[in-house]
């Protein structure tokens, strides 16, 4: 489906905290993202936490990480406040080791481990860091076998992504590649199917056979799937429609998409 464009409203930003447009992919908010961070066994190196801040949780997560390895900081909430990206990073940042990207073999080698017909989600240029994140965390829950991104004009996995996957980003495998098209003409000769979605695809999604080796391309937020990137999909399908508002969301699109091949894989 032709995601429609979000509007996500930050707080303004003070001219003495201005910051980089791109976000550290290696910094984590939140409680949740550094959760999952140790859980999954990501090596956290420092960890800032709000001084004199009584929680218990707070503090269990903080000696957590100290166990595992990581040196904790305590500091002035304040000096949290202007790191965040996020402006929810609820008493604790972390910085963690770089971000592992995988390859498109290391996502078909995860299906053929699991035994199971590779399930795949393609993001064509998408913008927005809640997106992305929202994607991981239902490509995750529908036992998705990775995520393909672009390099360039898209989001990769930062600390807004990471807090918007609610710490899905430390179990899905992401692969980040130099050109989307490179990337379908790889899975096509690998025995993969290309599903676009689009408002105008010819085939309604519950008619596209998903239960061979499927990989599922979201357009961007704005203009949907580049032209070159719809011409190379095998099938454009689309989402029925029952209301008056012609689109939705790129998250919710892919996640109804996903399910809809856990559905005919059940």
């Amino acid at each position: 489906m032709r995601p429609e464009k979000d509007n996500y409203r930050r707080k303004p930003v003070h001219r003495e905290e201005r910051r980089e447009v791109e976000e550290n992919e290696n910094q984590l908010e939140g409680r949740n993202a550094l959760t999952e961070a140790l859980r999954s066994g990501r090596t956290i190196d420092k960890v800032f936490i709000a001084s004199g801040d009584t929680d218990r949780a707070l503090q269990h997560l903080a000696a957590q990480a100290k166990e595992a390895g990581a040196v904790v900081v305590p500091v002035d909430r304040r000096k949290l406040d202007a790191m965040s990206y996020t402006r929810a990073h609820q008493g604790v940042i972390a910085l963690a080791a770089a971000r592992e990207y995988y390859t498109i073999d290391d996502l078909l080698q995860e299906a053929a481990d699991r035994g199971e017909n590779a399930l795949l989600v393609i993001c064509d240029e998408l913008s927005d860091p809640h997106n992305l994140g929202a994607i991981l965390r239902s490509a995750e829950c529908a036992g998705a076998h990775g995520v393909i991104i672009p390099k360039r004009r898209s989001v990769g996995l930062t600390a807004t992504v990471a807090k918007a996957s609610a710490g899905a980003v430390e179990y899905m495998k992401v692969a980040k590649v130099s050109n989307i098209n490179n990337a379908i003409a790889e899975l096509k000769e690998k025995g993969v199917w290309i599903f676009g979605t689009a408002a105008e695809g010819s085939v309604p999604m519950y008619q596209a056979d998903l239960t061979g080796p499927a990989a599922i391309v979201i357009g961007n937020e704005g203009e949907g799937m580049s032209q070159l990137v719809r011409k190379n999909c095998d099938m454009l399908v689309h989402i029925p429609m029952k209301g008056q508002i012609s689109s939705l969301n790129a998250s919710a699109a892919a996640s109804i998409l996903l399910y809809e091949a856990v559905r005919q894989r059940r």
